[in-house]
This record gives structure tokens, C-alpha cells and sequence, in this order.
């Protein structure tokens, strides 16, 4: 950062020490006493960055187990006593049946496809 603040006072000190050679001198010299602030602060924030993305990962993590305990505490299950009754009261209703066929069955009187007849004869 040549030509900052650092550079100007660091010329002045270094002329005053040591002439024209110490004015170059102190001006590199001061450009390096104002960069490694910012440098630090630099390192500081990207620091500060890298704890904060970890942190953010570790809160994920962290939700993402609470909420499966949860859905293991709170874990659904069937209703066996219902499932039980409705099967008893369809059993009570007689034959059981199909969705084609409905509660009654098939006619016997449908399945015959002209005249009576015996297989094999």
C-alpha cells in the first residue's frame, strides 16, 4: 500500500534517522506497520466467517436429529381395536364379496352362455 499514511510518516521518521535512504526506507517500513492491522482484521473476519458457517452446519445437524426424536416419540400406529370391529360387522353382513360382484354374489342363472350342457358329453 504505497503512498498511505504509513508510508508518509515512516519517510518522515526515516529521514529524520537517516537521510534520504532512511526516507525510503521508513516509508516501506510504514506501509507494513499499516498493513498487518488490516491483514489481522482480514484474518479476524474470514475467522469469524468459517466459526459462523460451522455453527450454522452444527444448528442443521442438530434440528435435523431433534426432529426425528420427535417423530419417534410421536410415531403412528394403527388402530387395531377399529380394524378388528369393522372386520366383525362385515362378517356379521354374511358371504363376503368383491367390489364387482357386490354383497350378493353372481346370479348362477347369468354364467350359462345359451343352452345347458355337460362338459365332456
Amino acid at each position: 500500500m504505497c503512498g498511505g499514511m504509513g508510508s508518509i510518516a515512516g519517510a518522515i521518521a526515516g529521514f529524520m534517522l537517516g537521510g534520504p535512504l532512511g526516507a525510503v526506507a521508513g516509508a516501506a517500513g510504514g506501509d507494513a506497520m499499516v498493513d498487518q492491522p488490516q491483514k489481522r482484521a482480514q484474518e479476524s473476519l474470514d475467522m469469524q466467517k468459517t466459526a459462523a458457517e460451522q455453527a450454522t452446519v452444527q444448528a442443521t445437524k442438530q434440528a435435523d436429529l431433534a426432529e426425528q426424536a420427535n417423530n419417534r416419540a410421536n410415531a403412528k400406529s394403527p388402530d387395531i381395536t377399529a380394524v378388528l370391529s369393522a372386520n366383525e360387522q362385515a362378517a356379521k353382513g354374511g358371504q363376503s364379496s368383491t367390489m364387482l360382484t357386490g354383497p350378493t354374489g353372481v346370479d348362477a342363472s347369468q354364467l350359462n352362455l345359451g343352452k345347458n350342457t355337460l362338459l365332456g358329453s
